[in-house]
């Protein structure tokens, strides 16, 4: 169970900055089993941790997101705050690096920087010491374009959210996305 991520957390071993798994992982690993198949991995890491990832990605051919395209990309590069993943190969190996914000003690959201979170307590950590994005902004990320698997997502996690999750998660998506669907569940 969970063995790409298990491979991934084997990856990120000598990486020098912060990092966790998001997406449809990060949920699972909250709930402590598969509930679907995943088509990748998502992992996040900050911004300033660039040069870092670089490094740790020698060897890897690293890809960015211009216009709906995969773009060849030397990570040594300076980079466009508009870009924010990093798609990376290496051989069968492939690996999206979701580029997050941070100021000070918080994670800020891209999309609306005014929803921040502590950032000591924006990941928690699997049985298997896999360390994963808060299910609360998984699904904040997953309220954008909602696809089924992410209706799907929210509905298998949302037993295992606690009061202050929920509560985070009602606030964000009324500053963010007030007609989402999803608050619907969150309000009663």
């Amino acid at each position: 169970m969970f063995e790409t991520c298990m491979n991934a957390k084997e990856f990120m071993e000598g990486f020098k900055g912060k990092w966790m798994v998001a997406g449809g992982w990060a949920i699972d690993l909250h709930i402590g089993e598969e509930t679907r198949e995943h088509e990748d991995i998502e992992i996040v890491v900050f911004r300033e941790d660039l040069q870092k990832l670089s490094e740790h990605l020698q060897g890897w051919k690293t890809y960015v997101t211009e216009d709906a395209q995969l773009v060849e990309w030397d990570l040594s590069q300076p980079f466009d705050s508009r870009i924010h993943e990093i798609h990376a190969r290496h051989e069968e190996e492939q690996l999206e690096f979701l580029l997050n914000f941070r100021e000070k003690n918080k994670w800020k959201f891209r999309r609306d920087e005014n929803i921040t979170f502590p950032l000591d307590h924006m990941n928690l950590h699997s049985a298997q010491g896999i360390p994963y994005l808060n299910p609360e902004i998984a699904l904040l990320y997953k309220s954008k374009n909602t696809r089924e698997k992410d209706d799907n997502d929210f509905n298998y996690v949302f037993p295992f959210l606690n009061e202050r999750q929920k509560e985070w998660l009602k606030q964000a998506l009324i500053q963010h996305s007030p007609t989402h669907p999803w608050l619907e569940k969150l309000l009663y």
